[in-house]
């Protein structure tokens, strides 16, 4: 295998690498993967550098980014085997003219003094690079494949853009108050698709309020789960030190362990 061993790689080394694990004589494992099956490789990857992030982990961020980058370069070479697929200089070339359409204020001579003015024009300039007419489409084209939070966070905030808002949290609050009766009388009635629609609304009109009072719900959540982990813990070594099966306590007992460990 022709291969030179060096103190120190860059860019193009890895795609030769990648290039290596899927020739024939390569690696069989990698030489077998499509987009589809690797797809999920490239969700952890990225959640993984987000963690790395969240953390102030920047020895793991780098490594993470490596890890990142690989499945890209991974996808760009899996296509580059095809007769009409594109490859990894291609990408490049690509996201090169949209980072420099998408900031005529730096390669052009349009003016644009703050973020928010920036924004405004990434936006508009996408909606006609995209050939996007109206702004149902604008919205549609956020990912379908986004966590769900995240996505409707995305979606309400071109919405507000486009004056389709609340003037204030109020409203945004009202509108979750109803949502939820809606969700109870589902519930009461023993509905099973209204349910389904009625907790999707429920959840949708919680980003609302998210967004006004500025909170990232992925975030939010995520810490709530963290802190219901947590409190499950002390649940857990409460009960067995009072001797308490967990699976056969009753509601009220552990209701009780879990007010001591709010407390602590």
């Amino acid at each position: 295998m022709d291969f030179k061993f060096k103190e120190n790689y860059d860019f193009y080394d890895l795609v030769n690498i990648m290039q290596i694990l899927r020739q024939p004589g390569g690696c069989p494992w990698d030489a077998e993967q499509t987009h589809k099956s690797i797809r999920r490789d490239f969700l952890e990857e990225t959640y993984e550098a987000i963690e790395a992030i969240d953390t102030d982990n920047t020895e793991l961020l780098c490594e993470e980014l490596g890890d990142v980058l690989l499945q890209v370069v991974f996808h760009s070479q899996i296509e580059a085997e095809k007769e009409d697929g594109f490859n990894i200089d291609q990408v490049c070339d690509g996201i090169c003219k949209k980072l420099i359409i998408r900031h005529p204020h730096v390669f052009g001579d349009v003016i644009a003094e703050t973020p928010d003015k920036v924004l405004e024009n990434w936006d508009a300039i996408k909606m006609q690079t995209k050939d996007q007419s109206t702004y149902a489409e604008m919205l549609d084209s956020v990912s379908h494949a986004l966590p769900s939070l995240m996505r409707a966070h995305k979606v309400q905030k071109k919405a507000a853009k486009l004056g389709f808002d609340w003037d204030d949290v109020s409203g945004a609050m009202q509108k979750l108050s109803e949502e939820t009766e809606e969700l109870s009388e589902a519930i009461s009635k023993g509905d099973a698709d209204s349910c389904y629609e009625e907790l999707g609304d429920v959840l949708f009109s919680a980003v609302n309020v998210s967004r006004f009072i500025g909170v990232d719900p992925e975030q939010s959540l995520s810490s709530s789960v963290d802190k219901f982990i947590s409190r499950f813990k002390v649940v857990e070594e409460l009960a067995v030190e009072r001797g308490l099966d967990m699976k056969t306590a009753t509601l009220e007992e552990l209701d009780a362990l879990w007010d001591v460990a709010k407390k602590m």
